[in-house]
């Protein structure tokens, strides 16, 4: 049946989605959830039907269409289309299989992960096929197949070497730019370090979002592929690529659910290193009250879990834990830890001391690991890289060829609208939560205000007196000022005894 296209300006975020009106609905038999194929020409999309409840919304004879679906067809407001019914993908049936206790073979995972990028299945069967994974807890065998199945359903990414290195951290930490800080000492130390990160889904700046305060972290593949081959290496927004596309999907269905299953945990990890060719990856396992791993017995656990999958992937992987019960750094929020990265680098009086040791550490182990240096020299290595300002030296090349300017510290603005935290009574630093931290600077506008977020002076273990300046809370507005620092007044993000 032909339909006239209606552009409603409506995204999914990823699912094809269509709408007609009721009276074609019933003339059709088709109901909420049903599946269509909008075709036009040689394209054809399979979309999930929504139905309009009067001809204001859709008209008789129009199919409402999402971004998504308009996208894909090539089709404007007025174009004519085919709507054909469809049957239910068999992905379907193997969703309902693993969440009765089933394993799924390679085949039917497959399956899943081309509908979830094709777009085939409904925001309800995706959060299905998640929650069937975390309660049925997916095997090794089944973490392999979808840690492959979201590396084939993408670009891959094409860089001229036998080693290939990376790293990832399970996150949990406020400040913690390590990247931007061993990106350039890896780089600079002869070995490919293409870097893909994320934007900050619940803290004050994903990698991402810092890089982006110094360059453009959204070029396309194809630009990526020739600063890598001709720098060694780059910081982009895996989201600007098309790059295990299965696994941000995924990651939305996760988030409002707060559901962290850790076979798809691993498979997103893997993948995302898989899709730009990773040889030899570093996996830094944060431990603390706020991370998402607890104690170190369950984070030997994981990291043995990231070797074995990692093995079975053609991947050389090691893990180390970290301390994970304060902020790393003293800048949270884009702009205020892209002043910590080029103090590091530049080598700064003024420079985070834990930020750079931190990075030293991974820096090393991913050195020794790539087999540039021999064991226990690795350290060494990366602070020679670091002190002679060739990490430095590198950076700039990075963010020249992202199209960014800014190179100097100095050269970063931060929110005008500023409150310092003054210690109430002399003593030590006990604690610094992380999660108030992150929810301070998040309410003060981070990250989408770069400019926002907070600067601590201290960390757990320092002395201070009485007056002392104890953190600065940036925000852009007087509004957000206020927000952020009613919640560091309703919560105790520092703790002195």
């Amino acid at each position: 049946m032909n339909f006239k296209v209606k552009d409603i300006d409506i995204s999914s975020g990823g699912v094809m989605v269509a709408v007609i009106n009721q009276e074609d609905a019933l003339k059709l038999t088709l109901h909420h959830g049903d599946r269509v194929g909008i075709i036009n020409g040689k394209k054809h999309a399979h979309a999930i039907i929504d139905i309009a409840e009067n001809v204001k919304t859709v008209p008789l004879g129009q199919v409402g269409l999402f971004e998504e679906v308009l996208t894909f067809l090539n089709v404007r407001h007025g174009s004519k289309v085919k709507l054909v019914l469809e049957e239910k993908p068999m992905s379907v049936h193997y969703i309902k299989e693993k969440l009765i206790g089933k394993r799924l073979n390679s085949h039917k995972i497959n399956e899943i992960i081309k509908d979830i990028v094709a777009g085939k299945l409904s925001n309800i069967e995706l959060t299905y096929f998640v929650a069937g994974s975390f309660s049925r807890k997916l095997n090794s065998k089944e973490t392999v197949a979808l840690t492959k199945a979201m590396i084939n359903t993408g670009e891959k990414l094409k860089v001229k070497s036998k080693i290939i290195v990376d790293k990832h951290c399970t996150g949990g930490v406020a400040g913690n730019r390590t990247t931007m800080i061993v990106v350039p000492i890896i780089c600079a130390a002869g070995l490919k370090m293409p870097k893909t990160s994320s934007r900050a889904i619940t803290s004050p700046a994903g990698t991402a979002d810092t890089m982006e305060v110094l360059a453009n972290v959204t070029l396309s593949k194809t630009k990526m592929e020739k600063i890598v081959n001709k720098l060694n290496g780059c910081i982009m927004w895996g989201g600007a690529m098309n790059l295990a596309p299965a696994d941000d999907k995924i990651i939305k269905v996760e988030r409002p659910l707060r559901i962290d299953a850790e076979g798809q945990m691993l498979a997103s990890v893997l993948a995302k290193k898989g899709s730009v060719g990773a040889t030899h990856v570093l996996i830094d396992i944060p431990v603390g009250i706020e991370t998402k791993i607890h104690n170190k017995r369950k984070a030997k656990r994981l990291g043995k879990r990231f070797v074995t999958i990692g093995k079975k992937l053609g991947m050389n992987i090691k893990y180390m834990t970290s301390n994970g019960n304060e902020p790393i750094g003293n800048g949270i929020g884009p702009a205020l830890e892209a002043k910590d990265v080029l103090k590091v680098l530049q080598r700064s009086d003024t420079r985070p001391l834990d930020l750079e040791k931190k990075s030293v550490i991974i820096a090393g182990k991913m050195l020794e690991l790539s087999g540039k240096c021999q064991k226990g020299k690795g350290e060494l290595l990366a602070q020679s890289i670091l002190d002679s300002g060739k990490a430095m030296s590198k950076m700039k090349e990075i963010i020249k060829a992202q199209g960014g300017k800014i190179i100097n510290a100095s050269d970063i603005k931060v929110g005008k609208e500023t409150f310092d935290l003054i210690a109430k009574k002399s003593g030590k630093v006990k604690d610094i939560n992380n999660h108030v931290i992150s929810n301070v600077a998040r309410f003060a506008g981070a990250p989408a205000d770069k400019k926002a977020g907070l600067y601590l002076y201290v960390h757990e273990g320092d002395m201070v007196v009485k007056g002392q300046k104890i953190l600065t809370i940036h925000a852009d507005s007087k509004e957000k000022l206020r927000f952020a620092k009613k919640v560091l007044s309703l919560n105790k993000g520092v703790r002195i005894k």
